[in-house]
Parts: structure tokens; C-alpha cells; sequence
């Protein structure tokens, strides 16, 4: 006969051991439940939180990044056309900005050409044949001319270009005419256009060149480098991207994680094209508005059950 304290309430009896196998009955009946539960078709237990993204319609320019130069447009040296004659004069020094016919130097003598000669000229000073800017200059007071030998240099105009670096495939998507955004020191940026092309490449560096033209020189240095962009696509382009945390990479499988209608996650293979920012085009293996794990894709995989955080 069990044993154990009464208690009376109303022409109710209890006894601690009623108690007892009550809490006994709820906790088998709570398991059998539970059981109950993982015994369902299709139950599982979320494995983590998520939010879904889908394609988004973009319109991005294809570019093409280059480093580079800064050089002359064109540089005319200037030399003595007599010999002999010391230079008795030096008027300009290198950054000196001179105007066509500016006399640059002077001759300490001067020499008239012969009547056969059928020239009136005399020649006793030393002229810019060109507006520019002086970037070398190596004459010198009390030294003798000779032709051929370089006096001065000039760089025509004052104009520089950017000279750029590329592969034989990267120059081929090039021709004259396309612009180009070069980017200097602190953050200066110039709209630029192409002006040549090379038709080769070096056979040693397997390297070609673009000279891109600059609309504004102005406190640019000659032989600086320079990076810069050009835009190869003639214009923006449509095109469908994901953000790039949405994309897994595994071996040489990319994939994304589509989100089925019962919250089951699915691996999707996908083929992928550019990178723009923190998106990446996505060119074959998804449908618009499918949904895909947006973010924490690493930590689940093939058939895991997420739930999804409404947006």
C-alpha cells in the first residue's frame, strides 16, 4: 500500500504521491511530444537567421585600369645651327614658359651666310621655334656652339599626355577617340582622350602603349606616374548583379544559396562577369527574384532550414 500525506480539499483527497506520478505523466508526455515533432515529415529546426536578396537591374560602364606616365606631347631640341661661336647669353632656364621666336640665347659673334647661300640671315641668337615650356637647358655662358649639340629642349605647347601601359588584349579594345579618367597625386582626377594606339607590343615586356591626351597640364610634372581607367563600353550597359557577400566560391564551383518555398536552402551553381564596388554581375543560373541567402552563406549548406528576416 503506497504511503505518503493526505490533504483534503473540499471531497477532494491528495496525497504527494498522486502528485508525483502526475508530474511524472506530464514530463513523459511533454518527451513524447518532442519526439512527436522530429517524427514529422519535413520538421526541422532553423539552422540560422537570414536575409534573402534577389538579382537588381544595374547599369554599369565597362572599364579598363592602366598605369602609367606623364609625358611631353612632343619635345623639340634646340642646337646651334653654327660652330665655334661662344654663347655670350643665357635668357631662360628650365620651367621657363617662352613664346615662339623668343630669343633664348645670344652668339657672341655673328656670322652672315655667303650671297650663295641665298640667305639674308644672320645668325648671332638662339630662338624658340615653338610656344612651350623649357624642360631642359644646358647652355652655357662662355662655351663654344656646335651644331647637333643640344642647347635646350622644349616641350611643344606646353601639352602632356598620359602614357599607358597595356597588354596586346588590352589595347585591342581601344581606339582613338575614348576617354579616360587619369588619376593623380592627392586625389586629382583628369578627363582625358586617346589619342594613339600602338599597333605592337614589345617583344621582350609583351607591353604596348595608349598616349592619352590631357586637357589642362597645368602643375603637372613630366615623368610622374600616373593610374587611370579607361571606359571601354561606349556608355553604361544593363545588366543583373548580386552583392558580392551573396556569392560563395568553392574549388572552382561559384554557387549561390537559393531559399526554396519550405525555407530548405539549395546550392545554385551561377557564372559571374564583373566586379563593381561591393557588387558582382551575375551573367547565367538565376532567375529574377528568386530569393538567395544575402549574407552568412559559409556557416550553412545543401538542405539546411534557415528562417528568413522580413525586409
Amino acid at each position: 500500500m503506497a504511503m505518503g500525506m493526505h490533504f483534503k480539499h473540499g471531497h477532494m483527497v491528495f496525497t504527494t504521491a498522486s502528485v508525483g506520478l502526475a508530474l511524472l505523466c506530464w514530463a513523459a508526455l511533454s518527451a513524447e511530444n518532442s519526439h512527436a515533432e522530429q517524427a514529422v515529415p519535413g520538421f526541422s529546426r532553423p539552422a540560422l537567421t537570414v536575409r534573402t536578396t534577389s538579382l537588381r537591374e544595374d547599369k554599369w560602364a565597362r572599364t579598363l585600369s592602366a598605369n602609367g606616365s606623364i609625358v611631353p606631347w612632343q619635345e623639340a631640341v634646340i642646337s646651334a645651327q653654327v660652330q665655334g661661336l661662344r654663347i655670350a647669353e643665357v635668357r631662360v632656364s628650365i620651367g621657363d614658359r617662352v613664346q615662339q621666336g623668343e630669343v633664348l640665347a645670344t652668339l657672341a659673334n655673328i656670322v652672315r651666310p655667303s650671297e650663295a647661300e641665298g640667305s639674308p640671315a644672320v645668325e648671332g641668337r638662339i630662338v624658340a621655334p615653338d610656344a612651350g615650356i623649357i624642360s631642359a637647358a644646358n647652355a652655357t655662358v662662355g662655351s663654344l656652339s656646335q651644331p647637333g649639340v643640344e642647347l635646350f629642349r622644349l616641350i611643344r605647347k606646353g601639352r602632356l599626355e598620359w602614357h599607358a601601359d597595356l597588354t596586346a588584349d588590352e589595347l585591342m579594345l581601344l581606339h582613338k577617340g575614348m576617354t579616360a579618367d587619369i588619376m593623380l597625386g592627392e586625389g586629382r582626377v583628369l578627363k582625358g582622350t586617346v589619342r594613339a594606339v600602338s599597333p605592337s607590343v614589345n617583344m621582350q615586356t609583351r607591353y604596348g602603349y595608349a598616349l592619352v591626351t590631357l586637357p589642362d597640364a597645368e602643375g603637372i610634372i613630366a615623368g610622374a606616374f600616373a593610374r587611370g581607367i579607361f571606359d571601354v563600353s561606349g556608355g553604361k550597359r544593363s545588366l543583373q548583379s548580386l552583392p558580392q557577400a551573396a556569392v560563395m566560391q568553392r574549388g572552382s564551383k561559384t554557387f549561390v544559396l537559393v531559399v526554396g518555398q519550405d525555407n530548405h536552402v539549395h546550392e545554385r551553381a551561377v557564372r559571374v562577369g564583373e566586379r563593381h564596388g561591393d557588387r558582382i554581375q551575375i551573367k547565367e543560373g538565376l532567375q529574377a527574384g528568386e530569393p538567395v541567402v544575402e549574407a552568412g552563406g559559409a556557416f550553412l549548406t545543401e538542405g539546411d532550414v534557415v528562417q528568413v528576416i522580413k525586409n
